[in-house]
């Protein structure tokens, strides 16, 4: 007859490989061990959907797991960022976010994500400045003549959009506030037909990302008059900067950077920045963003956080003036 200790024996293995596959066993598995998701809050084929796909074909080589994006439009992209701030914090789910994330909290009441508390920044990818285009019909040929234009024709002269709170609608009301002039917003459901209109002499400014608009400014309709960014376009090296044009500290751009849920593990961040530093570094992945206009950026996790929050910061003074909800 068996002996007691020897019965005992499949009992113990039996708990050793329950254990082996218990959730604390499963989290101890090196990162990643499943497909990663990145969430895109915008239409398939525009600009971060293509700079979240260019993103995740490097990542899938690197991290050696699938990593798929997903588009939930909708909102002004809300709610694929509502979508991710209640995800699981385990670095399976990500948002490619874009500018307007740090202009929500102004615009729409009732939201369920702070782009500040909901979200640890993983990096910021690149952005892409608005460049201020004029009509070839005005006479306006650089930012000062524009604005005494605008001075002799208070809110006669327009500026066009993609729509009421957008990145391109806050740029041009920044420019109202610092400059001290009086504009009439034109709000479009696209960029591409604020461009045929701002070509046509329909509107007469519109602040146009260089991403959206860079071969038809390089063409000279629309006339550039500056571009809103520290630095000079490296795709357009003659075109000043705002601050060069008389207002200094004057940025706006579009931008994507790339985000995970609050309280993921600092040790997963880690590796996920390291890796997309890594990508944006790789020649396809920077030859494809700067042939399209845009400026690589990459850096560390701290830095994302600094100019998120200098981004909310710079929006929050634009919408203690202009008073806009959604």
């Amino acid at each position: 007859m068996p002996s007691l200790a020897l019965l005992r024996i499949p009992c113990v293995l039996v708990a050793l490989g329950l254990a082996a596959t218990s959730p604390s066993a499963a989290a101890a598995a090196p990162y990643p061990s499943e497909p990663i998701r990145i969430i895109v809050g915008y239409q398939a084929g525009g600009p971060t959907d293509l700079t979240a796909r260019l993103l995740a074909s490097k990542l899938q080589a690197s991290l050696g797991q699938p990593v798929i994006v997903e588009n939930k439009p909708g909102a002004g992209s809300n709610i694929a960022s509502e979508y991710v701030a209640a995800a699981p914090p385990d670095g399976y789910t990500l948002l490619l976010a874009a500018a307007p994330i740090t202009m929500t909290k102004f615009l729409y009441k009732g939201l369920k994500f702070d782009v500040q508390k909901s979200f640890e920044p993983i990096a910021n990818v690149m952005n892409a400045p608005a460049v201020l285009a004029v009509s070839p019909k005005l006479p306006a040929r650089d930012l000062q003549s524009l604005i005494e234009l605008a001075k002799q024709r208070p809110g006669s002269l327009t500026f066009g959009s993609t729509g009421t709170g957008g990145s391109q609608h806050l740029a041009g009301e920044l420019l109202k506030q610092r400059a001290g002039i009086d504009l009439l917003h034109v709000p479009y459901k696209g960029a591409s037909t604020a461009l045929t209109d701002l070509m046509a002499g329909t509107v007469d400014m519109v602040f146009m990302t260089s991403m959206s608009a860079l071969p038809a400014l390089k063409s000279g309709n629309p006339r550039a008059l500056a571009v809103a960014s520290k630095k000079r376009l490296p795709q357009m090296p003659d075109l000043p900067t705002m601050d060069e044009s008389g207002l200094p500290g004057f940025e706006a751009d579009s931008w994507n950077g790339l985000l995970a849920p609050a309280k993921t593990p600092a040790a997963v961040l880690d590796r996920l920045n390291a890796e997309v530093n890594k990508a944006l570094a790789s020649p396809a992945v920077r030859d494809a963003l700067v042939s399209q206009g845009a400026v690589v950026v990459g850096g560390s996790r701290q830095e994302f956080r600094q100019y998120l929050d200098k981004e909310v910061e710079r929006w929050s003074t634009v919408f203690k003036t202009v008073k806009i909800s959604l």
